[in-house]
């Protein structure tokens, strides 16, 4: 016989909250909502409240503003969560105003009840409760009045087995000494971060009891919907090594460039994310669109994240045309504090959207320009977050990256982004014969062999065109490239 109480979970509306706590909001539970002035904790209140509330689930939201509930309301109803229909059968607003006036907690929590007893909700909101605080009489004795009011109203609220929500202006410090914080089941956290004209919004579950909830700080963005976060997790594991076998070979795809498939010994291995690193012109973003028409022309869908370019610049008319027949999602941020989290999601939604099986990300130089700050510091570690989750999903990916325009460095990647990656594909210049000229090699292509010879190309009105031979060795490379060795 099992005995153990199942918590019950409910669904917040707040896209990836609920991956935060755990599972969703518990059942009966007494929460905080805490954040600086404009960190999003009413649109956070209303947009559950809005999901949650119906005529058998009711709400009750108070206010202890000075301003009433209809300025409130005003700017509530901008967001499209905002239901008109539920306000008054499903949602009652309560000003507490009058009451706070009075100095005096018992004659705030008997209005409350009264409220409560008359409407029977199921949900109970209290915004700004940092107001309540305030009136607080100084000394200790004030401190005792107010842990006295907030168990009260903790044990009363449960035991009427309403879910209780009190919002207020708290920073961090503040909420963790707070007698609050001895009370609640759930504290959920808002702040937003100012650094080099960018405003990164973050949210923490602080606590959640009886839930293994994510910590550490989530980034947010409010839209025209409401919040959407946007949790820092990696995907599921991979299968156990028990269920991979050696004797399958990997299925390869046509890159769209015959003479780089024969060079990756019959194309990309299907699911292999590889990087196209190279200077400037080298010719990255042509691959990248044959990439998808290839696909196109097998029947596939492809997504393009793109940057600066726009996309009719994306060799000539090739992929505008692609976009126009369905056969390319185009994800596009022009937000200049973006986060890897943000653009993951948006990928992700594209991608499960249109079915799509190749991605191009265009490109990872450009990539970082638009990233908040704190994400440009560790670059490599944002990548790995997308390519852990593309990898997952089974996507074929191609990813460019610039070099500095030093045409003789051997160098692959910035922040060591080549580790991160299934096969590397690298471009550059070399002085050949009194003349610059575009070379390739593949470097990499993990659990396949491929070719390893370094092979002069042009850039046609086709395309890549490669040569079918490996560059002579036998002195046609002047200046300082004939200095190097040029081993494949």
């Amino acid at each position: 016989m099992n005995d153990k109480v199942t918590l019950g979970l409910m669904e917040t509306g707040v896209p990836g909250l609920d991956t935060l706590l755990g599972g969703g909001l518990g059942e009966f539970s007494f929460n905080l909502i805490a954040g600086a002035p404009g960190s999003g904790k009413t649109t956070l209140a209303h947009q559950m409240m809005f999901k949650l509330a119906s005529p058998e689930r009711r709400a009750l939201f108070f206010t202890v503003l000075g301003e009433p509930p209809l300025k409130m309301l005003r700017f509530q109803q901008q967001y499209s969560f905002f239901d008109l229909a539920k306000v008054g059968p499903a949602i009652r607003y309560v000003n507490l105003a009058e009451n706070l006036r009075q100095g005096d907690f018992s004659v705030v929590l008997a209005r409350i009840m009264e409220e409560v007893e008359a409407f029977s909700p199921s949900l109970v909101f209290v915004d700004s409760f940092r107001s309540v605080v305030q009136t607080a009489r100084p000394g200790e004795e004030g401190i005792a009045d107010l842990q006295y009011f907030i168990q009260e109203l903790g044990t009363r609220m449960t035991s009427w087995e309403a879910t209780t929500f009190l919002i207020g202006e708290y920073v961090q410090a503040e909420t963790e000494a707070n007698p609050i914080m001895t009370v609640a089941d759930g504290v959920i956290a808002l702040a937003q971060t100012h650094e080099r004209n960018s405003v990164v919004r973050k949210i923490r579950v602080v606590k959640m009891r009886g839930q293994a909830h994510l910590s550490g700080s989530h980034t947010f963005r409010i839209t025209a919907d409401g919040l959407r976060t946007y949790p820092r997790v990696l995907p599921p594991a991979y299968a156990t090594y028990d269920d991979v076998t050696s004797d399958t070979a990997p299925v390869r795809l046509p890159t769209g460039t015959p003479d780089l498939d024969a060079m990756l010994h019959g194309g990309l291995p299907q699911g292999h994310v590889a990087l196209l690193v190279g200077p400037t012109g080298a010719g990255k973003t042509i691959l990248g669109t044959h990439f998808l028409q290839e696909g196109a022309r097998r029947g596939e869908t492809g997504v393009a994240v793109v940057f600066e370019k726009s996309t009719a610049r994306m060799h000539n008319a090739t992929m505008a045309q692609l976009v126009r027949d369905g056969h390319v999602t185009v994800v596009n941020s022009r937000s200049l504090d973006l986060s890897i989290e943000e653009l993951l999601d948006e990928l992700n939604v594209a991608i499960e959207r249109t079915g799509a099986t190749r991605v191009v990300i265009d490109s990872l130089s450009e990539m970082g320009l638009y990233l908040a700050p704190e994400f440009r510091v560790d670059l490599r570690l944002a990548v790995f977050r997308m390519l852990a989750s593309l990898a997952h999903r089974g996507v074929s990916v191609l990813v460019t990256t610039g070099q500095d325009d030093q045409f003789m460095e051997m160098s692959f990647s910035r922040d060591e982004l080549s580790f991160l990656v299934d096969a590397v594909i690298a471009m550059r210049y070399v002085e050949m014969q009194g003349r610059l000229s575009k070379v390739i090699t593949v470097v990499k292509v993990r659990g396949s062999a491929h070719s390893t010879e370094l092979r002069e190309y042009r850039i046609t009105d086709r395309g890549l065109e490669i040569e079918p031979h490996a560059i002579n060795q036998g002195g046609v490379m002047t200046g300082s490239s004939a200095r190097r060795p040029q081993n494949g």
